[in-house]
């Protein structure tokens, strides 16, 4: 058991190099975050793992070319073994280190000039270096160069890539500030950098490349059609959208794949808009209303517990005030808890809002959580798949009792 130390770093006082070659040329530029990063190098050498920020969500970092330090990680999450790492580097020479060879596919050249740093993680094949527990026994390691300035720093000043999964329990929503990280692991690491909210609020898109077509196994941070854009990328498809692999999923590439996720304590019921009768906004929020309340009604004569509280989320529409919570009592009894996770047709809002507010109303003791489903254009996609894995319940518009 640990002290779980947090410290605040501020991410402007952190200049990175404009070389994504140069191992080294982060600038700090205040001496408390200086030591903020000295403090965490240590704790990094010494083996352990701690928290830390990225621009997409806070991640549980730890040398990922120790397999003792790995599974520290695996440990504090209580992470199943068989759900492998993204590794982090902090410059392109290091990446290649990494790699047989130090060969980097061609089919990934014009990504990584387009895409990275940023929130893409790319399959590649791994080295002897790389622990099999990062892996979990696959021929291919998950790599990313972050953008955030503080876990580039951080990388650099190891001098080693760093192993670093979402910064959650195991299934619980991910991180995207320090206190969410506090919340789940007080006590189990020794400390977490805060360096804020998280910019992107979603974990890194994952693209294997390495398949014919090339395929975004995870939607995430970078969206499909900026990926689409890209030459060599034409074929482009998206795991469970276009094709699905039963041996893919019960052996993983990558996170995000085998298990449930993001999900919170109360039970989650998503309502997925109707794409193809391209339904009108007030007619999707009526209809979103009547089947939460339907929903509440069969909740309480089905297990006879009385609701008393249930999560509304929600986007904000086009003429609307933006209003992150509001709070209405139903002709029931029964409180309503509305949070909003960002303006209607903005999927990046969203996605920065999602995590945030599925963990403000665990918070709330909620018991029943409902969600408004988005477009999965743009960021919109990752969106979707993050409520999907979260969901117990999906009901579509156009089939109320499906789920």
């Amino acid at each position: 058991m640990f002290t779980t130390a947090v410290y605040a770093v501020d991410p402007s006082h952190f200049v990175p190099s404009f070389s994504l070659e140069e191992t080294n040329g982060t600038l700090i530029t205040h001496p408390t975050d200086k030591a903020a990063i000295d403090e965490a190098v240590q704790w990094l050498k010494r083996g352990e793992a701690i928290g830390i920020p990225t621009e997409t969500v806070y991640g549980l970092a730890a040398n990922a070319l120790s397999a003792d330090a790995v599974s520290k990680i695996y440990s504090a999450k209580n992470r199943p073994q068989d759900n492998p790492l993204i590794v982090h580097v902090s410059s392109l020479s290091m990446l290649r280190d990494l790699l047989p060879n130090r060969i980097v596919p061609e089919i990934y050249l014009l990504v990584i000039k387009k895409c990275w740093p940023g929130p893409l993680t790319i399959i590649l094949p791994t080295s002897d270096l790389i622990p099999s527990s990062v892996t979990c026994n696959q021929p291919t390691v998950a790599i990313r160069f972050p953008s955030h300035p503080v876990a580039r720093a951080l990388i650099e000043g190891c001098g080693f890539p760093l192993a670093a999964p979402s910064a959650n329990s195991s299934g619980k929503p991910s991180p995207t500030l320090a206190s969410h990280v506090f919340d789940d692991l007080q006590g189990r690491i020794p400390m977490i950098l805060d360096g804020g909210s998280c910019n992107v609020g979603v974990e890194s898109t994952v693209l294997d490349g390495l398949r014919n077509p090339p395929a975004i196994l995870r939607p995430g941070g970078v969206t499909y059609e900026t990926l689409r854009s890209i030459p060599g990328m034409e074929k482009l498809q998206v795991y469970r959208k276009d094709f699905v692999d039963s041996a893919l999923e019960q052996a993983p590439t990558t996170p995000g794949m085998k298990y449930r996720h993001y999900s919170p304590e109360a039970k989650v019921i998503l309502m997925e808009r109707d794409s193809e009768t391209k339904e009108s906004e007030p007619e999707f929020r009526r209809n979103f209303e009547q089947m939460w309340k339907d929903e509440v009604k069969t909740a309480q004569q089905t297990f006879g517990n009385p609701i008393k509280r249930i999560g509304i989320l929600r986007t904000t529409g086009q003429d609307e005030n933006e209003q992150w919570e509001e709070v209405k009592m139903t002709t029931d009894g029964v409180e309503c808890v509305i949070l909003q996770m960002g303006r209607l047709g903005h999927p990046d809002q969203v996605a920065r809002g999602m995590f945030k507010a599925l963990r403000e109303l665990d918070s709330r003791s909620v018991d029943l959580i409902f969600v408004e489903g988005v477009s999965e254009s743009q960021e919109g996609m990752a969106v979707m798949n993050r409520l999907r894995k979260a969901a117990s319940k999906v009901i579509e518009t156009t089939t109320p009792n499906r789920a």
